[in-house]
């Protein structure tokens, strides 16, 4: 079997992404001859159509995703914390192999719209809290959210197009003078100084959100639990979309450590599988090998499909082409399980939607007896597109 290149995990500008257009996401990966890539936004399939047609057109094949933010009471009581490292409870859940075009019914389609207006509602307020903190600085210029919702985003607003508004409009006051723009900024931080380059556009994006919108920041607003759907509804979601529920692990991070939930990869399988999911995916760059290895190897050998990603939910660019911390290129063995768990994804998502059952059936039932069949299917459907 031809073994391409995956990367199952892409944001676009549909959430937040390093890449202005959804376009340059799928150039750079055909530049880096990555043969299958997966769209990955939060809370939006807005752009799975666009995705479909440009990704073809590079012969790329294409996977529809999607990502969510969910809460899991009983964990946040007893204060676990599953794959938010500060956060208990809550819980990112992603859908793969989702309806292409798009199709949710209802309650589905309204719940999925107020989860996205309560994230929209949210970065409201951090707004207007930035502009009294800019009022108050005598600054002489304000940020006007409509403004960033319609030039800066595709309809769902985030905290870092907040960010990346600040900065851009910083930088236009100071006349792009790098220390008038350190003095401004120092300023609106309350003396703590820039450490990033002014030329580090993403250092800098990142500072103004660990010092003025992240807890403790004089901007920050916390979440409404509103915004937060429970698990099971969220997975309801993910399936009537036509997708598979696929928990993100966030493994070992840069000190080796885990979170309660993960920490032990047989019992997170187990409690998965009990809550109906059978689908692991990890964005490869936290991880060390050995760690990514020794949970992908395992969750595949017990009946889970794995991917990879690497998000790119952040300003920073960083190649499409798959690598651990440190900049290690994946073993052929992480390379094989994620292009045949893509290959189970490829083969679901053309039989949804062609109105027959997938690899997760209606209710999410899934048997991985059949993970083979869909396996050689997908190959066929992936090597058909990407073949030259």
């Amino acid at each position: 079997m031809n073994i391409p290149n995956v990367n199952a995990h892409l944001h676009t500008p549909y959430s937040f992404s390093a890449f202005e257009k959804l376009t340059d996401a799928l150039d750079k990966a055909s530049d880096e001859k990555v043969g299958v890539v997966g769209i990955n936004d939060f809370y939006s399939t807005d752009g799975y159509v666009e995705w479909d047609a440009e990704a073809r057109k590079r012969r790329l094949f294409p996977l529809f995703n999607i990502e969510f933010i969910s809460l899991q009471k009983e964990d946040r009581d007893n204060g676990i914390r599953v794959n938010d490292p500060n956060n208990p409870g809550r819980t990112y859940i992603s859908g793969k192999g989702l309806k292409c075009p798009p199709k949710l019914e209802e309650p589905y389609s309204s719940q999925l719209k107020g989860v996205r207006a309560e994230s929209n509602a949210q970065v409201g307020e951090m707004c207007e809290k930035v502009n009294r903190l800019l009022a108050s600085r005598n600054s002489g210029f304000n940020l006007i959210f409509k403004v960033i919702e319609d030039c800066l985003s595709k309809g769902l607003v985030r905290e870092r197009h907040l960010a990346k508004a600040l900065r851009w409009s910083a930088y236009i006051y100071c006349r792009n003078e790098p220390d008038d723009i350190k003095s401004f900024l120092q300023d609106l931080f309350d003396g703590k100084p820039l450490k990033s380059d002014t030329l580090d556009y993403a250092g800098v994006e990142n500072e103004i959100r660990s010092h003025l919108l992240k807890a403790g920041g004089a901007a920050f607003v916390p979440e409404d639990p509103k915004a937060f759907l429970p698990l099971d509804d969220v997975c309801k979601i993910i399936l009537a979309a036509g997708g598979i529920p696929t928990y993100p692990f966030l493994a070992d991070d840069a000190n080796g450590c885990f979170t309660d939930f993960e920490q032990d990869v047989e019992k997170a399988a187990e409690t998965l599988k009990r809550r109906g999911i059978f689908s692991a995916e990890f964005i490869t760059t936290r991880n060390s090998p050995e760690t990514l290895e020794k949970y992908a190897d395992y969750l595949y050998d017990n009946g889970f499909i794995v991917t990879f990603g690497s998000e790119h939910n952040t300003p920073a660019m960083e190649p499409v082409l798959l690598s651990t911390r440190g900049k290690t290129a994946l073993s052929e063995k992480l390379k094989k399980i994620n292009y045949r768990s893509a290959c189970v994804i490829a083969a679901h998502q053309k039989r949804v939607a062609d109105g027959q059952t997938g690899y997760a059936d209606a209710n999410g039932n899934v048997d991985a007896s059949l993970r083979d069949d869909f396996i050689d299917e997908g190959n066929k459907l992936i090597q058909n597109v990407i073949k030259p």
